[in-house]
């Protein structure tokens, strides 16, 4: 039975708040840094494909421009979302879903 997402995000919120010392391992990691990855695609190319590459190549990947891409960390899906621009021409990613775990998945 999946925890509904409201329940996970207010215990995670009176984790924050607990000031007990029996929290305070799960407290820290909070704020320890992680790298999202944002996959927009894949090809599969030979390695003399691979050889062939020049600058101003065109290597054509396996989505579309508009399907959703994957956000993962340390190579577990965490999410997708689409791509959009941002008000200063950067790209960004809305997210549009996000992939809950099984609760007996293990890390």
């Amino acid at each position: 039975m999946a925890i509904p997402e409201k329940a996970t995000a207010d215990t995670a919120a009176d984790d924050r708040r607990d000031s007990s010392g029996r929290n305070a391992f799960r407290r820290s990691i909070y704020s320890v840094p992680v790298t999202v990855t944002v996959s927009i695609g894949q090809k599969r190319l030979s390695v003399s494909e691979i050889l062939e590459l020049q600058p101003e190549s065109i290597v054509p990947l396996s989505s579309r421009i508009d399907d959703p891409v994957d956000l993962t960390i340390d190579n577990r899906l965490i999410a997708r979302g689409e791509l959009v621009e941002t008000g200063d021409g950067q790209i960004a990613v809305k997210i549009i879903e996000i992939i809950e775990r099984a609760p007996d998945e293990n890390a």
